[in-house]
C-alpha cells in the first residue's frame, strides 16, 4: 500500500515542482482549472445522482403509469445496463474524438434524454428513453477523469481527484435524498417528473459553460488516428451486458434459468476479452483497455477495494431503503432524509482526508475499512427492535459515511497519480466500470439476501424486516471487512 501521494510522471526529474502550467487560452475558451473542474464535477454528480434518484420514486411511477414491477425494474436497471455496458467505449472514445467534444455530445445526450423521461407518456417511453439517458452517462462519465488527469498535475492532481472521489460516492445517497424531497413536494402537480426534469436547467447550463470552459481537443494528437477496437468493443460488451442483466432483473424474476446461464456467459466472454485483448497488444495493435493499465503498480489492488466498497455502499442503501419504506413505513421524503448524515460525511472526509497527519496517511484505509464493517453491524443492532431512531443510529451513519470514505477516496486517488496522461481514458473507464459494477453487485447480492430472508420468516412487519436487516448488516461487514485485509496479503507477497 502507497503511504504517500506519488508525483507521477508528470514530475519526472528536470519538469520541476507543482502542477505543469495551464494551457494557453484558446479564443472563446476559459481554461482556468477551477472552473473546468466545477463544470465536469457538476455533470458528475448530476449524472450520478440519477442513478439513485428512481428508487424512491417507483412507487408513484408504478401507481400513475399502471407499471408491472417487471417494469418498474427495468425503469430503475435500464439506466445501470446501458451505463455499464458503455462506459469503457465511452473512454475510448473520449481517447480517439476529443475528450472536450465527447463530454458535450453526452451531456447534450442525456439532457435530451432527461426531458423526454420528464414527459413520457407510458412505461415502455419512459424505459426507452431511460436507456438512453444511460449511454449519454456513460459517454460523459468517463470524460470527467481523463480531462483531470490532462489538466492537472502533483498535489493540484491529488486535490482534483479528491473532489472525484467524493462527489462519485455522495452522489449515491444525496440521490435518495434528493428523490424523496422532490416526490414528496410533488411541484406543480406533476409527482414523480422532477426527478428526471430538474437534469434538463442543470444539464443546459453546463453545456453553456461547458462550451467556454473546457480546453479544446488537439486534433494532432496521436492517439486520435487509432481505430476503435470493434471485436473488443463487442466482447467487453457482450461480458457486461451478460453480467449486469441478470443482476438487475434477477432477483425480480425469481433467479430463473436464463439468469445463471447469462452469468455463466459472461464468465466465458470476459475470458475471451481478456485473451483477445493480449493478443492484440503483442501484435502491436491499439485494445480496448491498454495492457500495461491493468499491469501498473496498485492497480489490481485498487480494483478490488473499489468493487468492496462500492458493492457495501450500494447494498447498504438498497437493504436499508427496504426496511425503511416497507417495514418501518417512511414516507419518501423521510426515507430519503434518513441518508444525509451518511451522504454529508462522507463529502467532508472525502475532502478533507488529504491533510491529516501524515502518520495516519498508512493506514487510512484499512482503517476506514474496519470502520465501515463496525458502523454497518451497528446500523443493524441500533435498527433491531424495530424502531427508526435513536442517538447510536446516527453515530453509526456517521461511522458508515467516514469508513467508506476512507475505503474509497484514498484509494482511487493514489491508484491514479501515477497513470501517465495517455492512459486516462483506460483508466478512467476501467475504475468507472468498476464502480458501477460494485453497486450493481452489492444491490443484487444483499437484495437477494434480505428478500429471501423476509420470505424464510413468512411474516411482515417492522420486527421481521429489522430481522433480515441484521442479517444483511452483518454480512456486508464481513465484506468491508475483507478490504481492510486486502492490502496486508499483498505485502507478504
Amino acid at each position: 500500500m502507497t503511504t504517500t501521494t506519488p508525483a507521477g510522471p508528470d514530475s519526472a526529474p528536470g519538469s520541476g515542482p507543482g502542477p505543469r502550467p495551464a494551457p494557453s487560452k484558446t479564443p472563446g475558451t476559459d481554461n482556468r482549472p477551477a472552473r473546468l473542474l466545477a463544470i465536469v464535477l457538476a455533470a458528475q454528480f448530476m449524472a450520478l445522482l440519477d442513478v439513485f434518484i428512481v428508487n424512491v420514486a417507483v412507487p408513484t411511477i408504478g401507481a400513475e403509469l399502471h407499471a408491472s414491477g417487471a417494469e418498474l425494474q427495468l425503469v430503475v436497471a435500464g439506466y445501470a445496463i446501458t451505463y455499464s455496458v458503455l462506459l469503457i467505449t465511452g473512454a475510448r472514445l473520449g481517447d480517439l474524438l476529443g475528450h472536450r467534444r465527447v463530454y458535450l455530445t453526452g451531456l447534450a445526450l442525456f439532457t435530451t434524454a432527461s426531458l423526454a423521461c420528464g414527459l413520457a407518456q407510458g412505461t415502455g417511453e419512459l424505459i426507452a428513453f431511460r436507456l438512453i439517458q444511460g449511454a449519454g452517462s456513460a459517454v460523459m462519465i468517463p470524460q470527467v477523469l481523463s480531462l483531470i488527469q490532462r489538466n492537472f498535475t502533483g498535489e493540484a492532481r491529488g486535490r482534483a481527484l479528491g473532489l472525484y472521489a467524493a462527489v462519485l460516492a455522495t452522489g449515491a445517497a444525496a440521490g435518495q435524498v434528493a428523490g424523496g424531497v422532490l416526490v414528496s413536494a410533488d411541484l406543480f402537480g406533476t409527482g414523480w417528473r422532477p426527478v428526471f426534469l430538474v437534469n434538463v436547467p442543470v444539464g443546459l447550463v453546463l453545456l453553456v459553460l461547458g462550451a467556454r470552459v473546457l480546453p479544446r481537443d488537439d486534433t494532432r494528437a496521436p492517439e486520435r488516428a487509432h481505430r476503435l477496437d470493434l471485436p473488443g468493443l463487442v466482447l467487453l460488451g457482450a461480458a457486461v451486458s451478460s453480467l449486469t442483466v441478470p443482476l438487475v432483473l434477477g432477483q425480480e424474476e425469481d433467479w430463473p434459468l436464463w439468469s445463471w446461464l447469462s452469468l455463466a456467459a459472461a464468465a466465458v466472454a470476459f475470458a475471451l476479452f481478456c485473451a483477445y485483448e493480449s493478443r492484440l497488444a503483442r501484435r502491436g495493435g491499439t485494445p480496448l483497455i491498454a495492457p500495461r493499465v491493468l499491469r501498473h503498480p496498485g492497480m489490481g489492488l485498487a480494483v478490488f477495494r473499489i468493487m468492496a466498497v462500492m458493492a457495501v455502499n450500494g447494498g447498504f442503501l438498497f437493504v436499508l431503503t427496504l426496511h425503511i419504506q416497507g417495514g418501518l413505513g417512511f414516507s419518501a421524503l423521510r426515507a430519503g432524509l434518513t441518508f444525509a448524515p451518511t451522504a454529508v460525511v462522507f463529502g467532508l472526509v472525502g475532502l478533507t482526508w488529504r491533510g491529516w497527519p501524515a502518520s495516519w496517511q498508512r493506514a487510512l484505509i484499512p482503517a476506514g475499512f474496519a470502520l465501515a464493517a463496525v458502523s454497518v453491524a451497528g446500523v443493524g443492532l441500533a435498527l433491531r427492535d424495530g424502531h427508526g431512531a435513536g442517538f447510536w443510529l446516527y453515530v453509526a451513519f456517521a461511522g458508515v459515511g467516514t469508513g467508506l470514505a476512507l475505503g474509497f477516496s484514498p484509494t482511487l486517488t493514489r491508484a491514479l497519480a501515477t497513470v501517465r496522461p495517455e492512459d486516462a481514458a483506460d483508466a478512467s473507464g476501467l475504475l468507472a466500470t468498476v464502480t458501477q459494477l460494485g453497486q450493481l453487485i452489492g444491490v443484487a447480492v444483499f437484495g437477494t439476501l434480505f428478500l429471501n430472508r423476509l420470505e424464510s420468516l413468512g411474516a411482515s412487519g417492522a420486527y421481521t424486516s429489522s430481522d433480515a436487516l441484521l442479517v444483511c448488516m452483518f454480512a456486508l461487514a464481513a465484506t468491508a471487512a475483507t478490504g481492510a485485509v486486502s492490502g496486508l496479503v499483498r505485502r507478504r507477497r
